[in-house]
């Protein structure tokens, strides 16, 4: 149902190459991201107390084309579960099916375009066999610059916050097939007759616009449960790694305060086509979960110590829920008490 190839031509050629960088100058930076996610490993170590072993998920320094491709890749798995159902709901003739992957793929390639001359680093989960860290040389590049901040500093400041997701997940063992399972639950609840029915689509675009996500309009109740278990994980460990970063920053990075006032004012969108896409995308939605996850793991770690914080990872009934993320007294209660 989506022509993965188009997609990522599509995507890689909407997003750009990025700046423009001497053969020298690129190579330093790959260099430096490499070597600044491998040193934040002891760092994340030694502050969060979570030990991941040694040579599981690799560190890839990626162009754009690069991220496209990967997460065409993860995107492909993610979907499985909703496009097997769609199938065997209604299976597409031929010429439709060849019709309709050129449309889809030229779609997700448009997302993915989007998206690419954004991300500056990601943890990718779908990889096999635990996961890989994506490091976005070019974005990293970009930004410094219109940030007009210190690279070396800025670099191992994202560097920070990558390596704490890479962490995460290899020194998590669940958390990989949890996350499966939540979306392969997404996948399992959809109601093929809500995404085929063009009705529906209009009046999703439409909601969009009024300040809602074309995610959020095509979710039953069902999803909607699954969603806020999603958003309460995804919320903790952005928060989590946000904290790492701020907290272990000033030890190892003497710009860390211009960095992230400046970043965090450029999070908000920097014109007005950005700030509609990142509506309709619901990526308002993920730079709420910086703020809330943060807040969340910080008033925690206040109250009973980093050590006894770590009970999160213990196994997905420890993972604080949406509303828990407003209430950590609440999670104290009920996980420690």
């Amino acid at each position: 149902m989506i022509d993965w190839g188009l997609a990522v031509s599509i995507g890689a050629r909407l997003a750009g190459e990025g700046p423009v960088v001497s053969r020298t100058e690129a190579d330093e930076a790959v260099a430096e991201l490499r070597a600044g996610a491998n040193r934040s490993t002891g760092l994340v170590r030694e502050f969060t107390g979570l030990d991941a072993p040694d040579g599981t998920a690799p560190i890839l320094v990626v162009d754009r084309r690069g991220w496209v491709q990967a997460n065409a890749e993860g995107f492909q798995i993610a979907t499985r579960p909703m496009v097997d159902k769609l199938i065997e709901s209604k299976p597409p003739g031929a010429l439709a099916a060849r019709i309709g992957s050129k449309i889809t793929g030229a779609e997700v390639g448009g997302l993915l375009g989007f998206l690419a001359g954004k991300v500056l680093g990601q943890f990718d989960p779908f990889h096999e066999p635990h996961g890989r860290l994506l490091l976005v040389a070019p974005n990293i590049v970009h930004v410094e610059r219109e940030l007009g901040v210190d690279p070396h500093d800025f670099r191992l400041w994202v560097c920070l916050h990558e390596e704490t997701h890479r962490v995460q997940f290899t020194a998590v063992p669940w958390m990989r097939e949890h996350l499966f399972s939540e979306i392969a639950a997404i996948g399992n609840s959809v109601e093929p007759g809500n995404l085929l029915d063009t009705g529906r689509l209009a009046e999703a675009v439409k909601a969009a616009r009024n300040g809602g996500s074309i995610v959020d309009m095509f979710s039953t109740p069902e999803q909607r449960e699954v969603l806020d278990r999603v958003t309460g994980m995804m919320s903790l460990l952005e928060g989590h790694a946000d904290v790492v970063m701020d907290d272990v920053g000033p030890t190892v990075i003497p710009s860390v305060d211009k960095i992230r006032a400046k970043f965090t004012q450029r999070r908000k969108g920097v014109g007005t086509l950005d700030r509609i896409l990142r509506r309709l995308l619901g990526l308002e939605a993920k730079m709420a979960q910086y703020r809330d996850g943060a807040q969340f793991v910080r008033a925690v770690v206040d109250k009973v110590g980093m050590e006894e914080f770590n009970a999160v990872w213990a196994g997905p009934e420890n993972l604080p829920s949406k509303a828990e993320l407003s209430d950590p007294e609440g999670w104290v209660r009920r996980v420690l008490s």
